[in-house]
């Protein structure tokens, strides 16, 4: 990646684990925007990030030239803005479309990933209804790839190359196949959903993208050893 003195100023704060990072870190890798990544262990949480991001304490956090940004779609917004002369361009141009790109991103992130968390902290039949609305969420944006005048006929939610949309469900791609595996069952069918999933397979292997995904195996070690948290402790004789 080339380097230029403001880019040394790019500090990400985050975790391997994290989609929410990833989101981030696939926006910077596809502007091509050298950055130091600091993990955060968040047990306990840093001073950094204490100071960083005072009000939800979370991770991500992009601090640039000493200035943090907070939440991992506004950081990808302030991203594209802040190298808007780098390609590839993660918003559209057009005002319509750009509303339609951030009415799907806030779908995602309303109404899709309380259901993944709900399946990732779920157990037995809890698990089971959260799966069934996540499978339904999933099935909308299988709908809207068929039928979205925005989407139709194109390689990516935002066209012919990664966009927007493309940024806030490819960040919980991995996430999804880890939880899959951790709870034996199917959220993205690949017969009932052939859109979405040849949409995730391309996305997974665009340059720029693969070479952030996080290790599978430690993901789905994470997912299995925080899953054992969640389950209800065993009654007392």
């Amino acid at each position: 990646m080339e380097t230029c003195a403001e880019e040394v100023q790019v500090k990400l704060l985050g975790g391997r684990s994290s989609p929410f990072v990833l989101r981030v870190r696939i926006a910077l890798a596809l502007k091509g925007i050298h950055y130091e990544h600091i993990e955060e262990t968040m047990n306990p949480k840093s001073e950094l990030l204490l100071k960083s991001n005072p009000v939800h304490k979370k991770i991500p956090v992009l601090v640039h030239n000493g200035k943090p940004i907070c939440e991992s779609m506004i950081i990808v917004q302030y991203i594209d803005e802040t190298w808007d002369t780098r390609a590839p361009f993660l918003m559209p141009k057009d005002p319509y479309d750009r509303a339609i790109a951030r009415f799907w991103a806030a779908f995602i992130d309303d109404k899709l990933l309380p259901c993944i968390r709900a399946v990732f902290t779920g157990q037995g039949e809890q698990c089971q209804k959260a799966v069934e609305e996540t499978v339904a969420n999933f099935l909308i944006l299988e709908e809207a790839l068929r039928t979205n005048l925005c989407f139709l006929g194109k390689a990516y939610f935002g066209g012919d190359g990664i966009g927007f949309v493309d940024i806030a469900l490819g960040g919980m791609l991995a996430f999804v196949n880890a939880l899959e595996k951790a709870t034996d069952s199917v959220l993205i069918d690949a017969e009932k959903m052939p859109l979405l999933s040849a949409w995730m397979d391309r996305f997974c292997e665009a340059d720029g993208v693969k070479e952030v995904m996080p290790d599978p195996v430690k993901l789905l070690e994470f997912i299995c050893a925080t899953r054992v948290k969640f389950a209800p402790l065993p009654a007392a004789n």
